[in-house]
């Protein structure tokens, strides 16, 4: 089976032709999580198959590095973007992708007739608790539930952190913290990851806000573990700096494995973001 490493600011995955390449639905975990091993594998935060779809020009089939399914990736599917154009699937520089049942809309920008950086309207963010979801708790004050979850208390291993929650088709719950860089996130990341508060389990994103249009983050990601980069989770993170009166609607969002760039149209109510998309290398594996 032919497949493509390719990955976004150091959000690596294995990408899959869904339209020449056949696996069967019920063998696609157990594959993803073999070849996403870094040590036994080819080595990924997972792997994502590029199908046929009827509502969109391409569909995305996304599992993380534990061989879950996931709904949605920034990173992700800017890659798919590149894969498609560059493999001469589509001419157009205008596509939209499909994934978890949400449609996504992406402009291709080229050099040397290849796709380096892609633009992506991210849809608006979801902040109602239910749907993010998180399990709500009572406010000190009164009995009412709040409509947002935005600088509230979670404990986690014993220590009082404040959460700002956002859905960007996926959850995310963004924990704003000094010295990002010194965190052990092996060490607390599972702690947020398997929260109680998140029925779903949650990605966690830790943010030091460096001035009103730059921010630091690293990323937890549900299923997979610290990463590089988590496009959706910039998305998050620059919504839950803005709820919280700490930047601009345009951000520069700096990973670990390079930087995005968020914007929220409040007037649309849309995020959009733009980053690299890069590949690898190709190969060939067997699968039995």
């Amino acid at each position: 089976m032919k497949f493509t490493k390719m990955h976004g600011c150091g959000n690596d995955y294995i990408y899959i032709n869904g339209f020449t390449e056949q696996v069967p639905q019920q063998e696609k975990s157990e594959l993803v999580r073999a070849i996403s091993d870094r040590h036994f594998g080819i080595g990924s935060d997972g792997a994502i198959f590029i199908n046929p779809s009827s509502e969109a020009d391409f569909e995305m089939e996304m599992y993380n590095a534990d061989g879950s399914r996931a709904e949605m990736c920034g990173n992700g599917i800017r890659c798919v973007a590149k894969f498609v154009y560059d493999k001469g699937m589509t001419r157009k520089k205008h596509i939209s992708i499909i994934s978890a049942g949400k449609i996504k809309y992406l402009d291709l920008m080229l050099a040397n007739g290849q796709v380096s950086r892609v633009r992506v309207n991210m849809g608006s963010p979801v902040l109602e608790p239910e749907l993010i979801p998180v399990v709500m708790e009572p406010s000190v004050q009164s009995d009412e539930i709040p409509s947002r979850v935005v600088d509230e208390p979670l404990v986690v291993d014993g220590r009082e952190y404040r959460m700002t929650c956002v859905s960007m088709g996926n959850p995310h719950a963004v924990i704003f913290a000094e010295n990002v860089a010194g965190l052990d996130l092996k060490a607390i990341g599972p702690s947020f990851e398997n929260h109680e508060r998140f029925p779903r389990k949650t990605n966690t994103e830790f943010v030091e806000v460096m001035d009103p249009s730059h921010i630091f983050m690293r990323v937890w990601e549900r299923g997979s573990g610290e990463t590089l980069a988590c496009g959706t989770g910039a998305c998050a993170a620059a919504v839950a700096c803005i709820l919280n009166g700490l930047t601009e609607d345009q951000i520069n969002v700096r990973l670990l494995g390079g930087e995005l760039q968020i914007e929220w149209d409040r007037e649309s109510n849309l995020i959009y973001m733009t980053g690299p998309a890069t590949t690898v290398f190709e190969g060939e594996m067997d699968f039995a």
